[in-house]
């Protein structure tokens, strides 16, 4: 009886006395929310990323560590006894430790770390990217792997990611509905046969003796332009911004297999000049919206990669882009004093030498070509009734060190046109539904198309479109 009155006296003071507060876990922040703490207080952080830099002296080992959320890595500050043999440059580390601030000008804070916990080894010997050492775009394109740890790559990402927010937010802010187009089609929009067919890669047993998986032939996509057509007939303004494809067996530094476009239709549109417009104001708006987001990464290609091409931008974005008819076009190309490879003929289609002389014809500023003629574009183009040149409403944008940026047209948005030219092709069978467009409620519209890629190319100053997506497909290469 007495023990156990005991003890319960002991519980009784255990439980009314002061409990110590349990331990607060370490604020997890990424490298650029560190980086952009003013006023650091000491308090305990945990930073997660890969070691860009390892620098070990008797009374200190310095550590730089990124994770991709800035072009800038954190430096670490820690007592040499922490150091490890598998602690070496492209090594994933977790890192805690007090944020404070830095003696050094080059850098507002450091992290003075208390542990430093190796996630994942790395063979820094037989790592392909090495420390110190400015790796061209063209090596690391060998290694479509790893390369996204560089310098230039993580940058060109960081960029298009925020481009292609900024497109999307462009499109919302000027009331578009966003329209997942199809990736499989049974439509070869641009009509050059460019197209990679679809098909089971296991022969599927069918009932019938059918061959096709769909019935019919399918490909995948070259544009969603069709589609959007289809959409524009219940709505005002849609876009769509996805992968298209194309069988061109290129090895320019302008043509991938796989890349993506942003493509807009508008109904209600009787002005090619309303289009060409739309198509300035989205270049202007996204680009000053990825100049603003992304500056050092900006500066980066603009600084290593091509220099003066900052300048070049500054250009393009405070004056207007230029209109110019394919008639005045050719006519300006035919009184060069320049030799072409292909000379230039009315009918004929622009070859990147002539876009490469217009624009320097026109002082390096980004030019609308419109007003092509009938016999060089597709079907869906609006015949524009004119005389001796007959020509439809199309427009290209030609801008510097890329030539075609984005092409656009009216469509053609009266029956008996369009009929007459689908069965002048053979084709009236095939677009029939395209046809019924025009029956049920049809309204002038038009459209264009941006290639995504040549956007960046632009911007930046790359030369080569394969350095400005993370996985490049071209032909004899598919890695990944």
């Amino acid at each position: 009886m007495f023990a156990a009155h005991c003890m319960r006296l002991v519980l009784r003071r255990c439980s009314s006395a002061p409990r110590p507060k349990p331990a607060v876990a370490p604020k997890l922040l990424r490298v650029q929310e560190a980086l952009e703490v003013q006023n650091p207080t000491g308090n305990d952080i945990k930073v997660q990323g890969w070691v860009r830099s390892v620098r070990s002296q008797k009374e200190v080992l310095f550590l730089h560590i990124n994770d991709g959320s800035s072009l800038e890595s954190l430096q670490v500050v820690a007592d040499p006894r922490l150091e490890s043999r598998e602690l070496t440059f492209g090594s994933s580390v977790e890192v805690q430790g007090k944020l404070i601030k830095s003696p050094h000008k080059r850098q507002n804070v450091e992290l003075a770390a208390e542990n430093i916990r190796v996630v994942g080894p790395c063979d820094s010997l037989a790592f392909p990217l090495k420390y110190k050492t400015h790796q061209p775009l063209e090596y690391l394109r060998q290694f479509p792997h790893v390369r996204c740890r560089s310098n230039s790559l993580s940058a060109l990402l960081r960029i298009r990611s925020e481009a292609t927010g900024a497109i999307h937010s462009y499109f919302k802010d000027n009331g578009y509905l966003h329209i997942h187009t199809p990736i499989i089609t049974s439509n070869d929009c641009e009509g050059a046969g460019e197209v990679f067919q679809v098909e089971p890669a296991k022969e599927v047993k069918e009932p019938e003796e059918n061959p096709h998986f769909f019935n019919i032939p399918a490909f995948l996509t070259v544009s969603g332009q069709l589609h959007l057509e289809v959409m524009a007939g219940a709505f005002t303004k849609v876009y769509s911004f996805g992968p298209t494809f194309r069988a061109d067996y290129s090895q320019s530094r302008k043509h991938l297999a796989e890349f993506y476009m942003v493509e807009a239709e508008l109904a209600f549109v009787e002005s090619l000049q309303d289009v060409m417009q739309i198509m300035e104001d989205l270049f202007k708006r996204v680009t000053d919206v990825v100049l603003s987001k992304c500056p050092h990464d900006i500066e980066l290609f603009h600084k290593h990669v091509a220099p003066g091409q900052k300048a070049k931008l500054e250009k393009m974005l405070n004056n207007q882009f230029i209109t110019m008819p394919y008639t005045e076009a050719i006519e300006v190309l035919k009184g060069a004093r320049e030799y072409f490879t292909y000379k230039p003929e009315w009918g004929q289609d622009l070859q990147s030498e002539h876009e490469k002389y217009l624009l320097k014809h026109c002082g390096e500023i980004p030019v609308f070509i419109f007003n092509y003629p009938y016999d060089l574009k597709p079907f869906y183009m609006r015949d524009n009734e004119d005389g001796v040149h007959h020509t439809v409403a199309a427009v290209d944008l030609l801008v510097p060190g890329v030539g075609e940026l984005c092409g656009g047209s009216l469509r053609e948005d009266r029956l008996d046109f369009l009929q007459s030219r689908l069965q002048r092709l053979g084709l009236e069978d095939t677009y029939q539904w395209y046809l019924e467009l025009r029956q049920f409620g049809s309204t002038p519209h038009g459209g264009f198309g941006m290639g995504f890629e040549r956007y960046l190319r632009c911007i930046l100053g790359v030369e080569n479109i394969k350095d400005v997506i993370p996985f490049p497909r071209f032909p004899r290469s598919c890695l990944l």
